[in-house]
């Protein structure tokens, strides 16, 4: 399985309430998410893989109140909760497009989010998901072990698609148990499981030395 994200090009909307405390709350609606069309990174999802993912992730995120994002993309798929600026509320389907509502939080990310969109900067939305790759008919399938993690605030499509493309979506996940581990590092521990002792003394070694030639 590989990272997935997708930018999309829609701004997404905001309004601001006020209660009679002057508290104030953000909420974002627009489209999350397309089915049935190739997007902008050349990638189709069907309706009939997308459909099911969006299901799942309702029932067991959105509305146990698990559903967070992050302002910007980090470098894989797990939630890093110190970075959550965001919690989607809603997702629901127009057609082939997918329309979500999130509640900025009174996080520290949040807070930068309320701050950029008070100062009138355009923000969009980027899903981040797991799932395989197949080419068929000389487009990118996004393949049925689709899974949905979730939908991040950006500002800037290229720098996070040149990121993704270059360092996120080159690694291959595979679930241990139930937690999903970059292939890489699945890689590294079986070579080192596999090395004698006297190898293992070596290679000790030879990372020591790495080490201090950094320092010196």
């Amino acid at each position: 399985m590989k990272l997935i994200t997708e930018y999309n090009g829609s701004d997404i909307e905001c309004t601001i309430t006020e209660s009679a405390d002057g508290t104030r709350k953000h909420m974002i609606e627009g489209i999350f998410l397309q089915a049935d069309q190739q997007n902008r990174n050349g990638r189709i999802y069907e309706s009939s893989i997308m459909k099911p993912a969006i299901e799942k992730y309702m029932v067991e995120q959105v509305r146990t109140g698990r559903a967070v994002g992050e302002l910007n993309h980090p470098e894989g798929p797990a939630i890093n909760l110190d970075k959550v600026s965001h919690r989607i509320v809603d997702l629901r389907w127009e057609g082939n497009d997918v329309y979500g509502k999130a509640q900025v939080l009174n996080t520290p990310m949040g807070q930068v989010v309320k701050g950029l969109l008070e100062g009138g900067v355009k923000l969009g939305v980027s899903s981040r998901g797991m799932g395989s790759l197949e080419r068929r008919e000389g487009s990118m399938y996004v393949g049925k072990d689709f899974q949905l993690a979730t939908v991040d605030i950006v500002q800037d499509p290229s720098a996070p698609k040149a990121f993704v493309n270059g360092i996120m979506e080159g690694v291959d996940y595979f679930y241990d148990g139930d937690r999903l581990v970059a292939e890489t590092a699945e890689q590294t521990r079986k070579v080192i499981k596999n090395l004698t002792r006297i190898q293992l003394e070596e290679l000790q070694v030879k990372l020591f030395k790495d080490f201090l030639n950094t320092i010196t």
